[in-house]
């Protein structure tokens, strides 16, 4: 069972789904949690702002990497978030962007004015970041505008190891949501989490969505068979069984399965 469903809520309508939230008491507004050890969810938009995708961190001992940084207003409410986990936002080293749009990549310029970490996409996104493509970022439906922010590492491959503090998180291209989609893989003393932000999509021709290759991604993914699942709007799932419902009913609502 889901342990959070959380629905994107924006002013602007959105070819989003919306998932009612099944248990009320894991999270109170507000309040970050652990998912595992060493994994936080510490914004969302029932904890930072409305627009927000779901926002976790890794703690890697010497170093904090953030799994996207919200739509940008809430900058502030994520980094005391990291805080009230216990993580000190000066070890804040790696932004990892699992793909362009807005609700994920927003709050880069107000996070790097605070700190200085360095930022992480793959190449098939790249170029939206670095040009503020308002279409592909999805900013135009947000009614935001994003200033040309430079990737500092720029993945390449389909499967490569990012390397946090005394961690290795495993990058997977995923394309199809977007060309440059990424999922994240951590093993952990609480099982495999793999961090798949926007599973769901939507899949349209302005984001270069492809479902061909979102459909092969998939399968990638449920080769993995993980433990723990964080998604970027519809919450987190476990066990591997959960995990397995939720991509398969989104494969089969496409027609894949």
């Amino acid at each position: 069972m889901a342990e959070l469903g959380i629905g994107l809520r924006v002013s602007t309508p959105l070819p989003l789904q919306r998932r009612e939230t099944r248990e009320a008491g894991p999270l109170s507004a507000g309040k970050p949690r652990a998912i595992v050890p060493g994994v936080f969810l510490v914004g969302g938009p029932e904890m930072t702002d409305p627009a927000d995708c779901l926002v976790y961190a890794v703690d890697g001992g010497s170093e904090i990497a953030l799994i996207d940084c919200g739509a940008g207003k809430s900058v502030a409410g994520i980094l005391g978030n990291l805080k009230r986990a216990g993580l000190d936002p000066a070890r804040l080293k790696t932004v990892i962007l699992t793909h362009c749009h807005v609700d994920h990549i927003g709050g880069l310029p107000g996070i790097l004015k605070l700190c200085s970490p360095r930022l992480v996409c793959h190449r098939g996104d790249a170029d939206a970041i670095e040009t503020a493509d308002d279409s592909r970022t999805a900013a135009s439906w947000y009614g935001l505008r994003l200033p040309p922010i430079r990737v500092d590492l720029v993945l390449e491959g389909e499967d490569e190891i990012l390397r946090v503090g005394e961690v290795d998180l495993r990058c997977v291209h995923t394309p199809g949501h977007t060309p440059g989609s990424i999922s994240l893989v951590l093993e952990t003393a609480g099982g495999r989490v793999l961090f798949g932000q926007d599973i769901h999509g939507p899949f349209l021709r302005e984001f270069g969505s492809d479902l061909e290759q979102w459909a092969g991604s998939m399968r990638r993914l449920l080769a993995l068979e993980p433990d723990v699942l964080c998604e970027g709007h519809f919450g987190v799932f476990r066990p591997w069984e959960e995990v397995r419902r939720f991509i398969m009913g989104h494969l089969r609502q496409h027609g894949f399965a």
